[in-house]
């Protein structure tokens, strides 16, 4: 037992040495990684009007992108949670189901691009997670303050998030709702 927490020691302090040497998660983008990116994608060739433009809202679209993502991952931990494994088919509108699916299936056939994900929840629009969170909401309401209110948040940051998905630039004042919304959920729900 004594060479069993030898080798676990001296791994976790492998991990330690390597953590303060400098490695990378697999998470980490630096600054020079989004250099080589932009190079990658000839940003440097394009207007920059519209290169500015598009920086702005791509730390929109980041904040926008994580919080989504986060509601997804909130609402299948509840389910699973609750609901157990089968989760998917018990607690989610049959036309949801049916559209995720439809999109996974077409995924599949496209084998060069890179899926959305594993979980057919990856495949749903905001408003399919609004309509998942009213079907159970019994399940959801101790984290929420109202049906109501959590469905005005999802709402607004969808339409903020089409009008950037479609190439669209948003005012100061839609940022800072935006803000606000995601601000008052982590308060609420946590991250």
């Amino acid at each position: 037992m004594d060479s069993y927490y030898s080798f676990v020691f001296k791994g976790l302090l492998t991990e330690d040495a390597l953590d303060k040497a400098g490695r990378k998660s697999k998470t980490h983008f630096s600054e020079e990684d989004a250099k080589l990116l932009a190079s990658t994608l000839a940003i440097d060739e394009m207007d920059d009007t519209f290169v500015t433009r598009s920086k702005k809202m791509a730390v929109v679209y980041t904040a926008i992108a994580a919080f989504e993502n986060s509601v997804r991952a909130f609402i299948e931990k509840k389910l699973l949670e609750e609901v157990g494994e089968n989760w998917w088919t018990t607690s989610v509108d049959e036309g949801i189901r049916k559209k995720a699916e439809g999109r996974m299936e077409d995924e599949k056939k496209i084998r060069w691009h890179t899926p959305r994900g594993l979980s057919p929840i990856n495949y749903t629009e905001m408003k399919h997670l609004t309509d998942t969170i009213r079907r159970n909401w019994k399940l959801f309401e101790p984290h929420l303050i109202t049906f109501d209110w959590a469905a005005t948040i999802l709402d607004t940051v969808e339409r903020s998030r089409n009008v950037i998905m479609h190439s669209g630039d948003l005012g100061n004042r839609d940022i800072e709702r935006i803000g606000s919304h995601i601000r008052d959920w982590i308060r609420q729900v946590g991250a």
